[in-house]
């Protein structure tokens, strides 16, 4: 839900009637609105109207104005007439152009046919009414990762050639002299003028809040060179969460472009160094407690029913990394030595697990940010599909009481193969293909969720982008075996 901040500081959620964003659109002279849709991949895709096509009709029987032929993933050819429905809370004006809005919109059938299963904002939609209809309010918040380059070249559609260069000031390559390089794994934190993308994260975080009603609570630069960056946004339900991070990807690629610079949410464009994940941040809640928190454990005030939760990750963490985790790029950041998660562990304040119990507080004043920190997703994710995904696994947990084990407080990345043997720590697909593999033998705990058609269309990406990598030689391969 879209936020406003009064005038005493305090936030209030931002909710909109049809008639409300009627009149917004009149006063302040829009005169082009973008109906937005997210496809099952993941990417953002939009249809323009005039302002006078948004009337009451448009929010109660939608905008016939979609091709789902045309949508990767969604329809065939003769079914491909589509109507958008706007979401009325999801109202925004682009901040760079103030003549242009947005409102996120929701995919139906033809004809009176009802929602469109493959509409990744329904799969959202549906695990929030599964959480409600077990007596549990969610809030999810998202910690994204990206890098922002001044330039990249790629040569890739050639059969004799590919290639890539990326080009950025920080790094020793880059710099003209003019700047301070940032070395690889030390750039968390750092001040200008070594961080050149502080003015940048800013434009984004005011254009998030003033645009949009998405509030960011803290940006930096991230530990990686070459302009790894971090923004980070307030929690909210399932499937407004999941529009934020549509809403925070389209601003920042935008206005780096503004910039001169090029934004990619790629998990791991540069070998050697740390990647970039999509941290999220899951809390259940009932009658305004939160049920994740327990004061009488030691260990990290966190609650059974919390440890059911993330028994429930664990149990199906494989087949999860298939939708969290979805690209071929997502596991060459998925290996040890840069932070990325690689084994199935958990602890407080351990940075080298994958579901870590921020343990920053103690006491009743630590309550409401008592929370999971599942760090494995990565930015190419489909938010929809991927914090679906995550209840329905934390669901199913609680529901077959799914025990997380014993933490671990050591530094997962510096134990011994034999070491975490003994401990029985399991690590994650090494592959896309193994991910779907998992996927095909792991989707009934989904089933509450997700629609089978969906499920089917994430195992069927997943194989042929895995084919399609798999045949190509790499450029490595040549330095490897040209000589043989």
């Amino acid at each position: 839900m879209p936020y406003e901040r009064l005038p005493d500081g305090t936030l209030e959620p931002l909710r909109r009637t049809p008639d409300e964003v009627i009149d917004l659109i009149k006063e302040r002279g829009v005169k082009f609105v973008e109906l937005q849709l997210t496809d099952l991949r993941g990417r953002l895709h939009y249809a323009t109207v005039p302002p006078d096509s948004v009337d009451l009709d448009a929010f109660e029987y939608g905008v016939p104005k979609l091709d789902g032929s045309s949508i990767e993933g969604f329809v065939e050819i003769q079914e491909s007439d589509m109507v958008l429905k706007p979401d009325p809370n999801t109202f925004g004006i682009f901040p760079w152009d103030q003549r242009r809005a947005r409102l996120i919109c929701d995919v139906y059938w033809h004809y009176g046919r009802g929602r469109l299963s493959r509409d990744p904002r329904y799969a959202a939609e549906r695990a929030e009414e599964h959480l409600k209809s077990l007596g549990y309010d969610g809030y999810w918040g998202a910690e994204i990762e990206f890098f922002v380059f001044d330039k990249v070249f790629m040569d890739v559609a050639s059969p004799y050639s590919a290639s890539y260069r990326i080009v950025s000031k920080e790094t020793e390559v880059g710099s003209t002299g003019k700047e301070y390089p940032i070395k690889p794994k030390r750039g968390y934190g750092k001040a200008t003028p070594q961080d050149t993308l502080a003015d940048y994260r800013s434009e984004c975080s005011r254009a998030l809040e003033e645009g949009f009603g998405v509030i960011c609570t803290f940006h930096g630069h991230e530990v990686a060179t070459a302009g790894q960056v971090e923004i980070n946004i307030r929690h909210d339900s399932l499937k407004y969460a999941a529009d934020s991070v549509m809403t925070y990807k389209l601003v920042a690629k935008t206005i780096a472009r503004q910039h001169g610079l090029v934004a990619t949410m790629m998990p791991k464009p540069v070998f050697g160094d740390n990647a970039s994940g999509m941290h999220v941040h899951i809390s259940l809640w009932r009658d305004g407690k939160n049920l994740f928190y327990d004061p009488d454990d030691e260990y990290a005030e966190f609650s059974q029913l919390g440890r059911y939760f993330a028994g429930g990750i664990f149990e199906h963490a494989y087949s999860l990394c298939a939708i969290i985790a979805p690209t071929t790029n997502s596991y060459k950041r998925l290996v040890p030595g840069y932070e990325a998660p690689v084994y199935l562990t958990w602890g407080r304040a351990n940075r080298s697990v994958m579901i870590r119990i921020p343990v920053y507080h103690k006491g009743r004043k630590a309550e409401a940010t008592k929370r999971i920190e599942f760090r494995t997703p990565d930015p190419a994710c489909n938010p929809y599909l991927c914090l679906a995904a995550i209840s329905a696994a934390g669901i199913d947990g609680i529901k077959k009481k799914i025990d997380i084990g014993d933490p671990i407080d050591k530094d997962v990345y510096k134990l011994t193969e034999e070491e975490r043997r003994k401990l029985g720590i399991q690590q994650l697909p090494t592959s896309l293909k193994g991910a779907i593999e998992a996927l095909e033998a792991d989707r009934e705990y989904l089933k509450p969720i997700f629609t089978d058609d969906v499920i089917d269309k994430v195992i069927e990406f997943g194989l042929k982008d895995h084919f399609e990598v798999s045949i190509r030689p790499h450029p490595y391969e040549f330095y490897l075996y040209f000589d043989v």
